[in-house]
């Protein structure tokens, strides 16, 4: 194991007046507090938290860190408390070790709900000290280098956590060979065999080929020497996972991948950057759209470089980073740059942007009512995508993910703005709203009073800032119609129970179901967000296990006389959950109608074949078929995801008939297989909600009233 004086050496290459008492102090109270205790590997548990420390000296990181890293698992795992830390250490120190342990305890790879609460928790928990972040992504690292000793199926979940969040994070905070690293390590996990694969071929490439990266440099060192410019040229092949994952992205095979091998070119200034990138594509053809000047327009996190693909030897396409020095420590280490030494003194490097103020601005930003699942999603688009640069007309920057659109230029600029939006302009000419916006592009959004947003902006928009703008407005402006339903399909799952929709029962359901209020409860229940079987089973459980038995066809609706036969109206089709009623016919029985139902006005005055029914309480079958008339758009894929669509509700098509084929829509009608009421509602809701459904209404139609296949007889 390493020693105390071991990392103390390593931190004194940095910092020469480092504390080393306070160091040696941190090694002797963490040793003792973990005595005893063991990892999964057989080793003492302290060699853990000293690889961690000796991950952030390699990251020229200050004291506190250090020992933060040496004692970040002993409030959490030994009987030391946050008192004593801070007593023996210092209040800084005993805050930075409690938020490692909150951080550690957030228990990340849990539900999908819980997982944005947490992510939510660990932005805000980072925006206080990032240092905190820098010792749980040191400590992840060391884990997920040594997982081996792990239980197969717990080096899983820890991969795929990393995968998610960790690594993504990593790179977002500029570490960018930390977040390789993780990805690679979690790919050892997750798919051996890929990783396996590529590196495979790998071999069979260089035995074929030769060492490509090796001739490339000195082709470099030539070019850079006939240019006089001092320059380091590196070469290297990618990860395997990076390669995997482009090879994903463009459904292309190893042997048709570009660019699996990387340079990066380090000189002294700027300006060398720039002759460098001269030299290069003079000797190279330079690949179309393979550019990226990240110096004049950096990333957010501080990133500075020029990128260029160039055709090298053997027509092999390459791809070239070029930056300086400063540049060079700031994409290394990323915000790590930010505790830099030399010769014992800070160091501020101008090109080092603490990424605080990023996540503070996306804290800040966010609602703190705002729903976890939108949340978790904005994270995650913030993280993953790289950004490009518009400008509005004054000559502000605008900096968004790549395929970003007009409407998210518009909502980057303010929500009000982007609430208005009506089209834009790119560089002068109008353009539709799902544009892809690229680098350097002027973007004008013209705005009207009255506008609101609309239901497909949620497709077109990128941004996490603009989907949840969209979002919320669409739902203050649906609220009242959800609540509405909301009430009726309470009233009917109760009904269905044998109980009654009563203000108190709302109200108890509500806290039950920790949903704020009785109209939050109903809006839910309305936008199809919970079931009316959740919202009745939260208060009365013991009907949970009883709702479970299907209702046999033949006992579908009570109020028959034994020798009554029934059958559904096809011109309401209804079903269960729907108040109904039934018109006799001599000799073929009872048919069934909604008692909304335009076809009842043919027997106004003949009461005496009126027949009071209702449903049989209990869960019924799918068997209730519906027609919807549905207009859709002409597009590749779009039949699939509404089939799709009806699939993920649990229900089934039974028919479908194209009525009218058009070059821009179809209009087709869809049998539909249905539980019931509720059920019904979860279908239409989730196919209004397609943003290729023009058009989705059920449909009744008086002229349909037969029995059977013949016209009803009317007695008397």
């Amino acid at each position: 194991m390493t020693t105390a004086d071991d990392l103390i050496a390593l931190v004194r290459t940095y910092n020469p007046n480092s504390n080393q008492q306070l160091l040696r102090d941190a090694f002797a109270f963490g040793a003792e507090m973990h005595e005893g205790q063991f990892r999964h590997s057989g080793e003492p548990y302290f060699t853990h938290p000293v690889a961690v420390a000796g991950i952030l000296a390699e990251q020229q990181m200050d004291d506190a860190t250090l020992v933060t890293a040496l004692l970040h698992d002993t409030i959490e795992d030994t009987k030391a408390s946050y008192v004593e830390v801070e007593k023996r250490f210092s209040r800084e120190i005993a805050e930075l070790v409690d938020g490692v342990t909150k951080l550690t305890n957030l228990q990340l790879t849990s539900t999908q709900t819980k997982q944005a609460e947490n992510f939510r928790k660990l932005f805000m928990a980072t925006s206080r000290d990032l240092r905190v972040t820098l010792v749980k992504l040191a400590d992840r690292l060391h884990n997920m280098r040594t997982i081996k000793s792990m239980r197969p199926e717990k080096q899983a979940q820890k991969a795929r956590e990393t995968m998610d969040i960790f690594a993504p994070l990593a790179g977002r905070m500029g570490m960018q060979w930390m977040r390789e690293e993780l990805e690679d390590l979690s790919f050892r996990v997750l798919n051996p065999e890929g990783r396996n694969s590529i590196i495979r071929r790998f071999i069979t490439l260089q035995r074929e080929t030769g060492d490509v990266i090796q001739k490339i440099t000195a082709d470099m060192r030539v070019e850079m020497e006939k240019a006089s410019i001092t320059a380091e040229v590196i070469g290297r092949a990618k990860k395997p996972y990076s390669i995997w994952r482009k090879m994903q992205e463009k459904e292309q095979g190893f042997s048709r991948l570009a660019d699996i091998y990387g340079f990066r070119v380090i000189v002294a200034t700027e300006a060398d950057c720039y002759r460098v990138l001269g030299a290069i594509h003079q000797r190279w053809r330079a690949v179309p759209g393979r550019f990226k000047d990240y110096i004049s327009q950096p990333k957010s996190n501080g990133y500075r470089s020029i990128h260029t693909t160039v055709s090298g030897r053997d027509g092999k396409q390459v791809e070239v980073q070029i930056r300086t020095r400063e540049m060079h420590e700031v994409a290394e280490t990323g915000v790590a740059a930010h505790w830099s030494y030399k010769n014992g003194e800070r160091v501020e490097n101008r090109f080092a942007v603490d990424p605080v103020q990023w996540i503070s601005s996306l804290t800040d930003r966010l609602d703190e009512d705002q729903d976890h699942e939108e949340f978790l999603e904005a994270v995650k688009l913030e993280m993953y995508q790289d950004q490009v640069f518009c400008f509005t007309p004054k000559g502000d920057v605008i900096k968004l993910p790549r395929g970003a659109t007009p409407i998210d230029f518009a909502y980057a600029i303010h929500t009000r703005i982007g609430s208005a939006c009506v089209g834009a302009k790119v560089d002068g000419l109008r353009v539709p709203l799902w544009t892809r916006l690229k680098n350097g592009q002027s973007v004008e959004v013209i705005t009207a009073e009255g506008q609101t947003p609309q239901a497909t902006w949620i497709d077109i928009a990128v941004t996490g800032r603009a989907k949840t703008a969209i979002r919320r407005s669409l739902r203050e402006e649906d609220r009242g119609r959800f609540v509405r339903l909301g009430k009726e399909l309470a009233r009917v799952a109760f009904e269905n129970a044998g109980k009654k929709s009563t203000d108190k029962a709302l109200k108890t359901a509500a806290k039950a179901l920790a949903i704020d209020g009785v109209e939050e409860l109903l809006a839910m229940l309305g936008s199809a967000e919970i079931t009316g079987r959740k919202v009745v089973t939260a208060i009365y459980p013991e009907l949970e296990h009883t709702q479970g038995e299907e209702i046999e066809q033949g006992r579908a609706v009570v109020g028959l006389s034994p020798d009554q036969v029934q059958q559904r109206g096809a011109c309401c089709q209804p079903v269960p959950g729907e108040r109904i009623l039934g018109i006799t016919f001599r000799g073929q029985g009872v048919v069934v109608h909604s008692i909304d139902c335009a076809a009842l006005a043919d027997y106004e005055e003949q009461p005496e074949r009126w027949i009071d029914l209702r449903w049989q309480d209990g869960k019924h079958g799918a068997v209730n078929t519906v027609t919807f008339d549905a207009t859709i758009a002409n597009d590749s894929g779009v039949l699939g995801r509404i089939c799709t669509l009806i699939g993920e509700q649990d229900a089934n098509i039974s028919d479908l008939t194209f009525i009218d084929r058009k070059p821009d829509y179809f209009r087709l009608t869809i049998d539909v297989d249905l539980r019931d009421a509720e059920h019904l509602h979860r279908v239409q809701t989730a196919l209004e909600a397609e943003s290729n459904v023009s058009t989705i209404t059920r449909r009744k139609d008086p002229g349909l009233a037969t029995l059977g296949a013949e016209t009803p007889r009317r007695e008397g």
